[in-house]
């Protein structure tokens, strides 16, 4: 009678088997760690009734947009933690060598006061928009059927409160030098009242509750971010240059620099989307619902920055090639 075969335990990392090699330390620490999807039914572990288990079944698991492995995904990048922040410290090094530099050479009292008003109408409200970015880049984090998914999230997420960071601090200092044009006390009625944000408020505060993930990830990556980034940073970093403001320009730089980043992993993941019969007809139907909102903002916004001839047209443009380029 044979002894009976007594089954090997699986190893370490056995997810990772079958690259036959040593798993990166990007692989072992990002993927595979979401325990909401090992039972699709009851994603807490729990009732699988109880209201948060049904928000994730509706607007993660029933999302339009599916494939058949989400956690084949990978950031072109790599990054983790780690390495972001050892990223980002050296780009928080730069930035504020900025701010001593320029403030060491007094920037600020050099500009015109016609400019200044310009950045207390245009720039420093842009603090409640990389608000909700951030807001929106967190909530996909919570709700990406992947944790590589998340992680690239996460990441953007804590670049949107870096951008605001940086926004704030100028707003403080701009105050000092141009203390009765509002800065630090009259944003919010700029964000709310102003039509040069409108457009921007109504799709943000919009894509916001757009709860399905993959329709929050168009929203949010394919339209709304773009349309910021071509026209709330890098044409206002160019009106910024036009009237002496060099330190804008190099901010929006810098934060255009993340942007890339931010850029390669949406590519990446609407690459893999695509992979799976149907999802083009899902992703280009909510594009249908978000892009006029996007172009919209841009528009609205573009109409009042100074010495920008052909922004709105050259932003938009920008952001329909971005999305030729993902392949929608």
């Amino acid at each position: 009678m044979s002894e009976p075969q007594i089954a090997k335990p699986l190893k370490t990392w056995s997810h990772l088997a079958g690259k036959r090699r040593k798993p990166s330390e990007y692989e072992i620490v990002s993927t595979n760690l979401h325990f909401t999807t090992d039972n699709p039914d009851a994603p807490f572990e729990l009732d699988p009734n109880f209201p948060m288990a049904q928000w994730f079944k509706k607007n993660r698991n029933a999302s339009p947009l599916k494939h058949g492995d989400w956690n084949a995904f990978r950031d072109p990048d790599e990054i983790i933690y780690r390495t972001y922040n050892m990223l980002q410290d050296g780009h928080e090094n730069y930035v504020f060598g900025l701010f001593d530099q320029f403030s060491a050479r007094g920037h600020d009292a050099m500009l015109e006061d016609g400019w200044a008003r310009h950045l207390a109408r245009l720039y420093t409200p842009g603090r409640y928009l990389m608000h909700t970015l951030q807001m929106g880049s967190a909530y996909l984090s919570q709700m990406a059927p992947a944790s590589t998914i998340s992680n690239c999230a996460t990441y953007q997420a804590a670049d949107s409160l870096r951008w605001l960071t940086h926004t704030a601090y100028r707003t403080a200092e701009l105050k000092k030098t141009f203390g009765d044009l509002g800065f630090g006390t009259g944003e919010r009625g700029i964000w709310e009242n102003d039509p040069a944000w409108q457009g921007f408020r109504e799709l943000v505060e919009k894509g916001l509750c757009a709860y399905d993930w993959a329709e929050g990830f168009v929203a949010l990556n394919l339209v709304a971010r773009p349309a910021f980034e071509e026209a709330g940073l890098r044409a206002l970093g160019q009106a910024g240059r036009h009237n002496g403001d060099t330190l804008l320009g190099l901010l929006t730089d810098a934060q255009l620099a993340d942007a890339e980043r931010h850029r390669r992993w949406t590519g990446a993941l609407v690459k893999m989307a695509l992979e799976t019969e149907g999802n083009r007809e899902a992703l280009q139907n909510w594009l249908a619902k978000w892009a006029p909102l996007g172009d919209a903002a841009i528009d609205a916004f573009c109409a009042h920055l100074p010495d920008s001839p052909g922004a709105a047209q050259t932003a938009r443009e920008a952001c329909a090639a971005l999305r030729r380029g993902y392949g929608l």
